[in-house]
């Protein structure tokens, strides 16, 4: 077997044996980005899983991640949430980025919801607001580089639409209906560390982004590589500026602040839209 498989399956069993006793089966996998653990909060009858206790599963380090499954209720819906994710730029392989993903197709979820904190590329966005992600591009290494893994997925996997038209059209309706104002836009997913140049900014700008992160675009990838459905939002936590702008700085722990302050209103929409799907 394929040793990226078999650490795969062998993660996903250890899942499984904790959930054996429980009678969960999730329907429905969350990836929470920085700050937006909170959603966890409201999963009903939740189990626990540190991610330091599944073999060979990859720890994150990231600001605002802790690191753990979450296993439970939401929306009437069995859901696996990631309270935190692995990323790129923590020095990992994309194969341990994406492992996650792999492991909650295992498990047998049928959609995959997908949250980050960005940066607003588009000047009509403001901090606090929230964005369907309706496409993406992509500037990290691609995830399915390398010997495809024939039981996940095609060797050259369609992308033409990555995140679901039909979510999409329920979260602008619920939106609607619980009063919450919704933009529409492109994510960038780029290696970070560091955070953007006022020139970087104007680039992405260009090429058509909205909202620009350091994840997502590897998860989404490995997703539809597998033919899951993906409903995406970024947490707009911070604004693109010009570079004469001699007071400003990009503040980390500020990011996950102001993540945590729009977290409420995500999780809310979230629960929603899972009931419905």
């Amino acid at each position: 077997m394929d040793p990226r498989a078999e650490r795969i399956y062998n993660a996903a069993a250890y899942i499984k044996d904790v959930l054996s006793t429980t009678g969960y089966s999730p329907e429905v996998g969350i990836v929470l980005g920085s700050g937006l653990g909170r959603l966890s909060d409201d999963i009903e009858d939740p189990v626990q899983i540190p991610y330091k206790s599944i073999p060979g599963f990859p720890v994150s380090t990231a600001i605002g991640h802790k690191g753990n499954f979450i296993v439970g209720k939401l929306g009437g819906k069995t859901v696996i949430a990631m309270q935190g994710r692995i990323h790129y730029y923590e020095g990992y392989s994309m194969d341990a980025v994406t492992l996650p993903i792999r492991v909650m197709k295992v498990l047998g979820i049928e959609y995959l919801f997908v949250s980050n904190a960005a940066g607003g590329v588009n000047p009509s966005f403001n901090i606090g607001d929230l964005m369907i992600i309706t496409d993406h591009i992509n500037l990290i290494p691609n995830p399915l580089i390398g010997p495809n893994l024939d039981d996940f997925g095609p060797r050259f996997p369609d992308m033409t639409r990555p995140y679901d038209h039909r979510i999409i059209s329920i979260a602008e309706e619920t939106g609607s209906q619980m009063g919450l104002e919704l933009k529409k836009g492109v994510y960038l997913g780029c290696t970070g560390p560091t955070f953007e140049t006022p020139a970087e900014y104007k680039y992405m700008r260009k090429i058509g982004a909205d909202a620009v992160g350091m994840s997502t675009t590897p998860e989404v990838i490995v997703a539809r590589h597998s033919e899951i459905p993906v409903f995406g939002m970024s947490v707009i936590t911070d604004v693109a500026r010009e570079a004469d702008d001699p007071d400003y700085v990009t503040d980390g722990e500020e990011i996950v602040r102001q993540a945590d302050a729009a977290a409420v209103r995500m999780t809310a929409l979230f629960k929603a839209i899972i009931a419905k799907i």
